[in-house]
């Protein structure tokens, strides 16, 4: 059974970081491509960013391009979701998703297995 659990979500002031973390379980993050997305109260979930199962591919969304990585520890099974120059708009919950390919996609259709997600809070 896939399993996916995130963790490290918090409150942190404006201009901060945090770094979330995601535990994948029955198979290996190695065997297709991981993303993060989140989800703010009363919006739809939306797209962070995705590695690609080489590790060789990321993508992220614009609203967090040059703030956000997302790395990965083959080792521990493990994708990371380094948040930094935190504003109050990132304020969401946050999911870690195994995709159906290969190459990183955006859409959330293109994801079969979900993690519970992990709150962050970014305070003014």
């Amino acid at each position: 059974q896939v399993q996916l659990v995130e963790s490290g979500g918090g409150l942190v002031q404006a201009g901060g970081s945090l770094r979330l973390s995601c535990v994948l379980s029955g198979r290996t993050i190695t065997s297709y491509a991981m993303g993060w997305f989140r989800q703010a109260p009363g919006k739809e979930r939306e797209f962070v960013g995705a590695i690609s199962r080489s590790g060789g591919s990321t993508n992220y969304a614009d609203s967090v391009k040059g703030r956000f990585t997302i790395s990965r520890d083959n080792a521990k099974n493990t994708v990371y979701l380094q948040m930094d120059s935190l504003k109050p708009e990132d304020t969401a919950v946050y999911y870690c998703a195994q995709s159906r390919y290969a190459t990183t996609v955006q859409a959330p259709a293109g994801y079969n297995y979900w993690g519970q997600g992990t709150q962050v809070t970014v305070s003014s």
